[in-house]
């Protein structure tokens, strides 16, 4: 579990599922006998009725496959934007420096999914997901020799992981005075990484009236 200072924490689930959508490419961390694993892979993020599913896949050589049985339970952390926040923004002192960030941790029951049908339609709808930010003639998973495929197909295992538990932190300065924050923000939006933009963003959207 997450630590979760009651300022920081975000419990809705429609903000969590958007935050997942958004940030889909999660690490998937498992426990066993063999010790902790950790693997980094794009997911989907489904609803059925009143669960929240996320879709993968990780190559068949990965030790982590052993992990993905029905009994255990898994961890998946997506993270937002992140950035370092000054103290020198703050009106009065003293204070020390910290990091400002968003991210949600899921928790559920793993299942390997052995069915070809099943993981070929999740792959196709990945690769379609992010091909369509693509200015270029996406590629196209259907166009490729069907030999090449079914090879490739081999190659991993398809999972699921019914979603017990979703927990969001938000650490975006809440528990600074009301008139440092705008002083962070626009010190964040005078940078000129993403981070820092996606991060003011962020805190404007929670402001009192934002």
């Amino acid at each position: 579990m997450v630590y979760l200072p009651p300022a920081f924490t975000e419990s809705l689930e429609e903000v969590l599922v958007a935050f997942i959508e958004q940030h889909d490419f999660g690490t998937i961390v498992s426990q066993s006998e063999r010790g902790m694993i950790a693997s980094q892979i794009p997911f989907l993020i489904e609803r059925r009725a009143d669960r929240v599913f996320l879709l993968g896949h990780i190559a068949r050589a990965n030790p982590q496959g052993a992990d993905l049985l029905p009994g255990g339970e898994v961890m998946v952390l997506f993270q937002g934007p992140h950035t370092y926040i000054s103290p020198s923004w703050y009106q009065a002192g003293p204070a020390v420096p910290t990091w400002n960030y968003a991210t949600v941790h899921a928790y559920g029951t793993p299942r390997t999914v052995d069915h070809a049908g099943w993981l070929r339609d999740v792959l196709q709808r990945l690769s379609e997901r992010h091909e369509g930010r693509e200015p270029a003639p996406p590629w196209r998973m259907q166009d490729q020799p069907e030999p090449y495929l079914a090879g490739m197909l081999k190659g991993i295992i398809g999972f699921e992981i019914a979603v017990e538990r979703l927990e969001g932190k938000f650490k975006l300065s809440q528990n600074r005075p009301a008139g440092d924050r705008p002083r962070i923000i626009a010190a964040l939006e005078a940078r000129e990484d993403a981070d820092s933009h996606d991060v003011a963003r962020l805190m404007r959207e929670r402001e009192p009236g934002g």
